[in-house]
């Protein structure tokens, strides 16, 4: 049974810096030390995204010294605060595929996961666009990972959710071309599960018969009146990273509020 741990959102900054007061560094860190001490047995941590909270240098180099410490092994994609020149420099041991986007195919003894990078191309928008994009490029080397799993069931992982989520404003900057997407995983059949991150809330249930789990940020998290416009407002509530469990039939997905976890059991009278 393949465990994953799937990490969202880190919004790295400088040192000294922090969001609606909160530290991400310490955040983080709590996240990693959290995950080594109960999951080291994991077989791999994927990160789906929004890495650096600028997209700059410095933070990156912080980030990178704390994703060091992990212990299970580490598939990582970029989201839309993300600058890909910037990342790939500090990141230089990241896969990519063969035209540059942060992206890669992992296989496992029972599923194989397809890691994409949504960032979209200033080609088709600003560089800074906040919505999602899987150029032609990008749909073509979904479209050949999925049809060459060789049977094991597909696991997808990108920062921008494929569908709504029920959140105005952050309905509005999700993948662009869900279409698109969603007609390639139709066409080769076989992916079991999409993860996703880019709201800051943990989300789940399915989209054209696909199931699929986002998950809250280390950092800042969403706030829940479905119909805020404003993408940029946050509330501190506690940072989580999710588990995933791949079984003989299907995807169980866990959730881990590790700041408040408690490992000390209480019987009830």
């Amino acid at each position: 049974m393949t465990k994953l741990i799937l990490l969202t959102d880190l919004h790295m900054v400088p040192e000294g810096h922090r969001i609606i007061g909160i530290d991400p560094y310490q955040r983080l860190e709590a996240g990693i030390e959290h995950i080594n001490r109960h999951h080291a047995d994991a077989d791999r941590v994927v990160i789906t995204g929004d890495l650096a909270h600028h997209g700059d240098e410095v933070s990156y180099r912080r980030l990178k010294g704390l994703l060091d410490r992990l212990v299970p092994p580490l598939s990582i994609t970029i989201g839309n605060h993300d600058q890909r020149p910037v990342f790939q420099s500090v990141f230089a041991d990241v896969a990519r595929d063969e035209n540059g986007f942060v992206q890669s195919i992992v296989d496992l003894a029972d599923c194989r996961l397809i890691i994409l990078d949504s960032v979209a191309l200033a080609t088709y928008g600003a560089p800074h666009v906040h919505a999602g994009l899987l150029c032609p490029a990008r749909l073509a080397f979904l479209d050949k990972a999925i049809a060459g799993a060789g049977g094991r069931p597909v696991l997808l992982f990108l920062h921008h959710p494929p569908h709504e989520t029920g959140f105005s404003g952050m309905d509005a900057i999700r993948l662009a071309n869900e279409a698109e997407f969603y007609d390639v995983i139709e066409r080769r059949g076989g992916v079991r599960h999409i993860f996703a991150g880019h709201v800051h809330r943990t989300i789940s249930g399915s989209h054209r018969g696909i199931g699929f789990s986002v998950f809250k940020s280390t950092v800042h998290q969403q706030p829940m009146p479905f119909d805020t416009p404003d993408t940029s407002l946050s509330v501190d509530e506690p940072a989580a990273y999710g588990i995933a469990l791949v079984t003989r039939d299907g995807v169980l997905v866990h959730t881990e509020d590790y700041e408040i976890a408690v490992r000390d059991n209480l019987r009830i009278a």
